[in-house]
């Protein structure tokens, strides 16, 4: 029995595919949250998607992306993407959701902590071993996640959520370039750059500095010796980074970052960098903590924040109860964090580090894992154990 209850509105959208799996696994979380301490969830289930486009001729019901604006605390998306399931435009049927959603609610921020637990190996040559060393991988990336070469399909899916004529960048002409020519426009701005760049900052003070020094640190990937945006990103980030004299500003370029990252990632503790650069880095980064299953990721906004696992929908794997779904009870574990800190619920927020513990610690016992990390446990195995380990958590309180 709860007493002194608050309740947080949760919309939970499940999408396509296996994420529709790991949706009831995070839902799981929730309730196990709710049952054993005074935090409560209204959960409303919306669905949504290429398959749901398919089937009704919309991504999703009319009025959904206003419910998401003005009465949710937190959106859970569990994955978007049916094979076939295109708009007339050629967009991915679905992407009025995850991309409208970020767009619309201008959900700046695309946070995607890479942590390794012990216990999980890595697989490569088509095998399970140890590559990289518990404890010497963890840092958060914060991508830029409204302007940049996704700009232009960003702002279209934005349009199409809320029922707007749909944007499309002004024709360009390329001297030299003959015959028919695609392209996408590359916005950068000071504006967009630096509240993430600020965000990135504001994180590195909550955590623990780099695994190799323990230094606080904040790192700008950029490309800044050769395009014009990445030149203002980074002079964004030395101004934001003189108002924080007791972290230390870090600089690379992508391209040396996408080596030093698997040959040192020791080194990193927070880092910041443009949309489609961060679309990259952060999935080999997902290599390194065990593979996209154990991917969470925040997209997050000054009023609004949705969080998802970033593995996909998955549809050869669809309807086996086979996938990892860690990626998305992190996901809750973010979320958690998030309602914590922005509600000033101290509470909240050590029940977030509950979910990690929980995790954590199933993953050191290594008796049920999925698949991806070298088991046979079932998709909804793997959440009953740490829905059970976090009840057992909760009640010792």
């Amino acid at each position: 029995m709860r007493q002194g209850m608050s309740d947080h509105r949760i919309t939970v959208l499940p999408g396509d595919g296996t994420g529709r799996e790991v949706a009831l696994e995070a839902q799981r979380i929730l309730d196990t949250v709710q049952n054993h301490s005074n935090h409560g969830f209204e959960q409303t289930v919306i669905d949504c998607g290429g398959e749901h486009y398919l089937a009704t001729g919309e991504e999703w019901a009319e009025g959904s992306f206003e419910l998401c604006k003005n009465e949710t605390d937190a959106i859970f998306l569990g994955a978007i993407g049916y094979p076939g399931a295109r708009l007339p435009n050629g967009d991915l049927a679905g992407g009025s959701v995850i991309l409208g959603l970020r767009s619309g609610l201008d959900l700046f921020a695309n946070v995607r902590p890479i942590k390794l637990y012990d216990g999980v190996p890595h697989k490569i040559h088509g095998g399970f071993r140890q590559i990289w060393e518990p404890g010497m991988v963890d840092m958060t990336i914060l991508r830029e996640n409204t302007e940049g070469l996704y700009h232009a399909l960003l702002r279209r899916s934005a349009d199409r959520a809320q029922g707007r004529e749909e944007y499309e960048p002004e024709p360009m002409t390329f001297p030299g370039i003959e015959g028919e020519v695609a392209y996408d426009p590359r916005p950068i701005s000071r504006h967009g750059s630096e509240r993430l760049i600020r965000m990135g900052f504001e994180i590195a003070q909550t955590r623990n500095g780099a695994p190799s020094d323990g230094v606080r640190r904040v790192s700008c990937i950029d490309k800044s010796n050769v395009t014009r945006g990445c030149q203002l990103f980074r002079a964004t980030f030395s101004d934001i980074a003189s108002q924080y004299p007791d972290t230390e500003a870090d600089y690379g370029y992508i391209d040396a970052f996408m080596q030093w990252i698997t040959r040192s990632p020791e080194h990193y503790d927070t880092v910041v960098t443009s949309n489609m650069f961060g679309d990259i880095s952060t999935d080999l980064g997902a290599v390194l903590q065990g593979g996209m299953g154990m991917a969470a990721s925040g997209n997050i906004g000054d009023q609004h924040a949705f969080f998802e696992p970033v593995h996909g929908s998955a549809p050869k794997h669809a309807g086996q109860n086979k996938v990892n779904p860690i990626a998305s009870i992190n996901s809750i574990q973010m979320m958690m964090d998030y309602l914590g800190r922005k509600n000033n619920d101290d509470d909240l927020v050590a029940v977030g580090r509950l979910i990690d513990e929980s995790v954590a610690d199933h993953l050191r016992e290594g008796k049920q894992l999925t698949y991806d990390i070298g088991g046979t446990a079932s998709c909804s195995d793997v959440g009953m154990s740490i829905a059970n380990r976090l009840a057992d958590k909760l009640k010792e309180r």
